[in-house]
């Protein structure tokens, strides 16, 4: 997996690209602010991509889309509760694959209404890309629902192994155990 970070303003934002070592099939998640570490990446390591997929429509997470669909001549996808022009729609509990790996969607509203996190079951990998729903010793902004977001939080990606890598939409990468352990959002 690589992280690819581009600016977005004054702030740095993540993208994701997961892929198969033995097909060579890749999943890009969000896309940040500038397509270009992406496609040098895809390029770099000879992939070929299968789909976007949003955590959100936010436009730090949308902004290269355009690109990235043009770039690669590949379809998006978007939760139906925050459609994203020019993408497919999933639905909370729906299953993609990519190469040996599935990509489960989970519900995590409260920064935003669709916002979705992606389970990565595989092989190998064991990870969920979050968007910002969940930071490293933090959350994103709560929009409505405070008490049910966090809860929400709690039954969709706290639940996941405890070495589970989470993926968040800014910032460093870090785990369930290490969230469980010291988010003080969560402290029980």
């Amino acid at each position: 997996m690589i992280v690819a970070t581009t600016r977005y303003g004054d702030m740095t934002v993540n993208a994701y690209l997961l892929w198969d070592r033995g097909t060579r099939d890749a999943a890009i998640f969000d896309t940040g602010a500038d397509a270009a570490p992406l496609l040098e990446a895809v390029s770099k390591h000879d992939l070929n991509v299968l789909g976007v997929f949003l955590t959100h429509s936010h436009a730090d997470h949308v902004q290269a889309l355009a690109a990235l669909k043009r770039q690669l001549g590949i379809d998006a996808w978007s939760s139906e509760l925050e459609p994203v022009h020019g993408t497919n729609l999933f639905r909370p509990g729906d299953l993609f694959n990519a190469g040996h790996h599935f990509i489960r969607t989970r519900l995590t509203p409260g920064h935003s209404p669709g916002g979705t996190t992606f389970v990565i079951e595989g092989p190998v990998v064991q990870a969920a890309i979050v968007g910002d729903a969940l930071f490293a010793g933090s959350v994103g902004g709560i929009h409505n629902g405070y008490a049910e977001t966090l809860g929400n939080i709690r039954r969709e990606i706290l639940s996941l192994a405890d070495d589970t890598i989470l993926c968040p939409g800014h910032g460093p990468l870090t785990t369930v155990a290490l969230e469980k352990a010291g988010n003080p959002f969560f402290a029980d």
